[in-house]
């Protein structure tokens, strides 16, 4: 046995990983095994970015793949338009077909950054579960609901709490499961990955692999991204806090280093290739004082910064958080917002300058003060940035800013 595979294969089955059924042992005995396995990880399509949490499962499924695996990144085309019930107290809104599109539109772009769609060898593929799902007819939604009893979905602790509070659950979440639970079917898969919030639909998906292709499916769940003072998620698309994949270097930098300080170690292990050694001596290090949080964040940031942007943006990045917000500096080469015309809304500037990512968005920002030109805060979401203001800096947040020019 080649000792070096199987201390890669004894930190793919730790790092990031809390729970793989059956059992770790099993799986581990099946990877020396040297079969080659059908592993998949799902994503539904329910906004147009991934989060460096949703890049945890990426970077495992790279690693999979690069011990020679068939590794399949499913887009949830079909199940974003019904709805995973997951850790809702409400049923999802439902989203369009044209949303679902528009929402995947970067996401190939996204996930390149970690896992590889162009090796010539054995590349990453890319599948829609609309083109099977929209396919079933209604006595296939009945025979794959037989396996299953209202109980057994009932135990879902969302469903539980919600009849509690005498809230709805609707008769179409409990497909929900079942739809995911058909993609292992269907791509008839040795394993599926995804995170704990995910170990329900998983194991649906066991049920029905066993049922329909008398076959084993292991289930790995991967840790999420908590707070572990707070125990709320760090990553939340629902609540707009989130690092998002495609996020600007700048962006991406300054968000990571809001992070509170105890999440530092558990990010540096999920979203960055930084080994477990090193992360270790970090850790010991911040215990004993010897590392102050902020400079082990500097890294951490600039890590990520590198994954996704590379090493010269990262290092820009560093520069322009130290100078603008350590030391409180506007920076050099302000990118200039060019205005057409005797005014503008202020709104609709930091849309069409990239600083805002809607016009609610930009409302919200404007209204909790974030928004400012000469230390002079702009709170007024329908403010009118006119002539006199050429050549002033408007700074957005902490990070951005813009020179207005007419």
């Amino acid at each position: 046995m080649d000792k070096n595979i199987e201390k890669q294969i004894d930190e793919i089955l730790t790092r990031s990983i809390s729970q793989v059924l059956p059992t770790k042992e099993e799986f581990k005995n099946l990877l020396l095994s040297g079969k080659k396995l059908k592993i998949y990880i799902g994503a539904d399509a329910t906004g147009p970015q991934l989060h460096i949490g949703h890049a945890t499962n990426f970077m495992l499924l790279e690693k999979l793949r690069q011990m020679g695996h068939d590794v399949t990144v499913l887009f949830g085309d079909f199940t974003a338009m019904i709805g995973d019930p997951t850790d809702k107290n409400a049923a999802r809104i439902r989203l369009t077909k044209k949303q679902v599109a528009e929402n995947i539109l970067s996401w190939r772009e996204q996930v390149s950054h970690v896992l590889s769609f162009d090796d010539s060898a054995n590349p990453a593929k890319i599948v829609k579960n609309s083109e099977w799902l929209s396919k079933l007819d209604f006595s296939d939604l009945i025979d794959l609901a037989s396996n299953f009893t209202v109980q057994q979905m009932m135990e879902r602790d969302m469903f539980e709490k919600r009849i509690k509070e005498a809230k709805p659950v609707y008769v179409h979440e409990f497909f929900y499961p079942l739809m995911q639970g058909y993609d292992s079917v269907h791509l008839d898969v040795n394993v599926e990955i995804g995170g704990t919030d995910q170990t329900f639909n998983m194991l649906v998906g066991r049920t029905l692999q066993k049922k329909y292709n008398d076959k084993e499916k292991f289930v790995i769940s991967t840790t999420l991204l908590i707070n572990p003072v707070t125990g709320k998620k760090l990553m939340s698309k629902s609540e707009g806090g989130f690092v998002a994949l495609n996020d600007s270097p700048n962006e991406m930098f300054g968000k990571i280093m809001a992070l509170p300080d105890e999440t530092i170690i558990q990010v540096f292990i999920d979203c960055t290739y930084v080994s477990m050694e090193d992360i270790k001596k970090l850790e010991k290090e911040m215990e004993d004082g010897d590392l102050n949080p902020r400079d082990a964040k500097l890294r951490l940031a600039g890590e990520i910064v590198e994954i996704y942007h590379g090493e010269d943006k990262a290092r820009d990045a560093r520069d322009y958080f130290i100078k603008t917000f350590s030391q409180k500096e506007i920076p050099e080469n302000v990118a200039e917002f060019k205005i057409d015309g005797e005014s503008k809304k202020l709104a609709e500037i930091l849309v069409e300058s990239g600083n805002a990512k809607s016009l609610s968005d930009a409302r919200r920002k404007i209204e909790q003060g974030g928004v400012s030109i000469d230390e002079e805060k702009l709170t007024d979401a329908q403010a009118i940035i006119t002539k006199e203001k050429n050549g002033k800096v408007l700074k957005i947040g902490k990070l951005g800013f813009i020179k207005i020019a007419f």
